[in-house]
């Protein structure tokens, strides 16, 4: 990858192209390969990489770059309130996905096999504009998200913008992530959790391989516009999150404020919030399969047990121990 903005775009080996077309019906054209790690994306994201990578950063810009289903949504309503000084009434009224910016949304749909009927098709339509485009006409500050890794990205991103990353234990990420495949239509994943695993593990998933898109941001751990944070630890002391959080964008909060926010980023009151979980989601739609999985599910650490047999357990545990041998990084008990 170099700094002029050109990504290398590599084409899909026919056998796995075949295998993953045949398990995700959302995407009839298949898939290709993006950046020297491969990222795996949509073939219509080939006419977008480039100028993505040359899209215009703002300073007051803040981003959220996670690997998908790693507490994205979660670090998204933290971040926005702490940035809005807690406006709550604004958060309930606006829905989160209109709040940001999701970069590569577009390239997961299509627009073809979408029965829109009653649905808004405004919101579609503009869900199918590239946000690197639309985002030029949004008014500062910009709140953006990708599943992007950052070498998919601009450039001189952490050298403009704020940028939270937040990593999980790829056990978890591997559940919430096949549930997920399962809910939108767009993506629409027909195997099992043990299949899905393997394709997790041979990065063979939309945004993976995994651990390449995690170390691309530990190496920049330290930049002074980088925070990076583990789900694990937003999970055992959100209160200490907060303030970190509220530290890297320059505000203070007492702690009566972060008590209550803590108590509207509970799980049990994130669920229930139609701004983040929208009705829409629920039921059927264009998007989603309603009814038969959750966008917002349980939040746990550590469910991943109750989805592995001992043979994947053990096999989890040497690909992860593989993958950290070369880096401090160390996923939190």
């Amino acid at each position: 990858m170099s700094d002029d903005g050109h990504v290398e775009i590599r084409d899909l080996e026919t056998e796995k192209q075949d295998l993953l077309i045949s398990n995700f019906k959302g995407h009839p054209a298949g898939f290709a390969r993006f950046g020297q790690a491969g990222y795996l994306m949509p073939q219509n994201f080939r006419a977008h990489a480039q100028a993505l990578r040359a899209m215009t950063t703002r300073p007051d810009d803040a981003w959220v770059v996670t690997f998908p289903r790693t507490g994205t949504t979660w670090t998204q309503e933290m971040v926005w309130l702490i940035k809005n000084d807690l406006d709550y009434e604004t958060a309930l009224q606006i829905p989160l996905q209109q709040r940001y910016l999701f970069l590569e949304f577009f390239s997961f749909i299509s627009g073809k096999g979408l029965e829109i009927g009653d649905f808004d098709k405004d919101f579609i339509d503009d869900l199918m504009v590239p946000a690197y485009q639309s985002s030029e006409d949004v008014p500062s500050p910009r709140f953006i998200k990708t599943h992007l890794a950052l070498s998919l990205l601009p450039p001189r991103l952490l050298d403009t913008c704020k940028v939270v990353y937040v990593a999980r234990d790829p056990r978890d990420v591997a559940v919430s992530y096949y549930h997920h495949n399962q809910l939108f239509k767009p993506v629409d994943f027909v195997g099992d959790f043990k299949s899905f695993w393997k394709l997790f593990m041979e990065g063979l998933l939309l945004s993976a391989p995994f651990f390449p898109h995690l170390k691309e941001a530990w190496a920049q751990r330290k930049h002074p516009n980088m925070l990076f944070l583990f789900y694990e630890d937003m999970k055992k002391d959100m209160p200490s999150t907060l303030r970190r959080v509220s530290s890297f964008f320059g505000k203070e909060y007492s702690a009566e404020q972060l008590a209550a926010l803590c108590e509207h980023l509970d799980i049990k009151n994130f669920k229930n919030n139609e701004s983040i979980n929208p009705a829409w989601m629920k039921a059927d739609s264009p998007l989603t399969f309603g009814g038969r999985e959750e966008f917002v599910r349980k939040g746990k650490v550590g469910g991943w047990r109750d989805y592995m047999d001992a043979e994947m357990q053990a096999e989890a545990a040497r690909w992860i121990q593989d993958n950290l041998a070369d880096t401090d990084l160390r996923f939190p008990s």
